[in-house]
């Protein structure tokens, strides 16, 4: 893909195609997404609303989403956004990557972690702030607190992706956004491309906003078990205490997204409950299969 990119968009007309590999595919996902975000070096960003790239990135995002309904199971809805959101988290009984570095897990293992959860933690809250313009004032301002803080209050060296960024450098890692692509297995590309998907398409608001809740729902105590492990392995305090910066922020903001955000969105939108029930299991289904890869690689080793 990137290689048909390197050229200019209005050169001659392209039509692109999906390879029909689920690899390939996501990372042909993943390299068009990026044209919505930081742009890729030495491609020309007309590319991003060129009509063949976006009909590409229109197939495989369909096709992404079909996958993900497909294997949704059926939603046991009581009416009660926040009591339903909290049962899936509640069910959720994946195998925890957090817990394995806390306990057992090499530096060489952990360096790997690392590299692949590169691809999200240097954008961090990027894919959600696409949300921000389509919701009403409530959820809106509840929404703006969060971003507020992952964007350091104000101060750019205190960006979440700014404090991963310095901890993967102090660990030895390249430090570059987007540096370990081609390192990602497809279920880390996957997790991404559908943070991405949700975020660029409104009708899929609601979604994003559930993914929000369940992550920040999930994150402070795999948080608190990372940096205890990081530390185990003595990686420098700059990696660890990136975690420590999402043990206490996470669990206020659970909080603000279940209920200010989530609970307030679809009390103004009811249409929007099931895609925010559906956010929701994304985001531990996909954490789930990341989980499950990695932990089967290093078993395999």
């Amino acid at each position: 893909m990137i290689a048909a990119l390197l050229s200019a968009p209005d050169d001659q007309p392209r039509s692109f195609a999906a390879s029909g590999g689920r690899a390939d595919d996501a990372l042909t996902l993943w390299t068009l997404h990026e044209l919505h975000y930081r742009g890729i070096a030495g491609v020309d960003e007309r590319w991003e609303w060129q009509a063949s790239t976006i009909g590409l990135r229109t197939e495989l995002e369909r096709a992404l989403e079909t996958d993900l309904r497909a294997r949704r199971p059926e939603a046991v809805v009581t009416g009660d956004l926040a009591v339903d959101l909290l049962r899936i988290l509640a069910d959720d009984d994946s195998p925890s990557l957090a817990r394995h570095v806390q306990r057992r897990a090499t530096r060489e293992q952990t360096l790997q972690l690392l590299r692949q959860r590169s691809l999200y933690h240097l954008k961090e809250a990027d894919p959600t702030s696409w949300v921000i313009p389509r919701l009403t004032a409530g959820p809106k301002a509840a929404l703006l607190e969060i971003q507020f803080d992952e964007y350091g209050n104000g101060d750019p060296g205190r960006l979440h992706h700014r404090l991963f960024e310095a901890g993967i450098a102090a660990s030895g890692l390249d430090g570059d956004y987007g540096a370990y692509v081609d390192e990602a297995v497809v279920e880390i590309l996957e997790q991404n491309n559908v943070l991405s998907m949700f975020g660029l398409q409104r009708r899929l608001r609601g979604a994003a906003l559930g993914h929000l809740a369940a992550f920040e729902g999930t994150s402070s105590l795999p948080s608190r078990q990372l940096a205890q492990g990081l530390r185990r392995l003595d990686f420098p305090e700059e990696m660890a205490s990136y975690y420590d910066e999402h043990v206490e922020a996470d669990a206020v903001h659970e909080q603000l997204a279940l209920r200010d955000i989530c609970v307030a969105l679809v009390a103004a939108e009811p249409d929007l409950y099931d895609d925010v029930l559906l956010g929701a299991w994304a985001c531990t289904d996909l954490e789930a299969r990341a989980a499950g890869a990695l932990l089967s690689l290093w078993d395999a080793a």
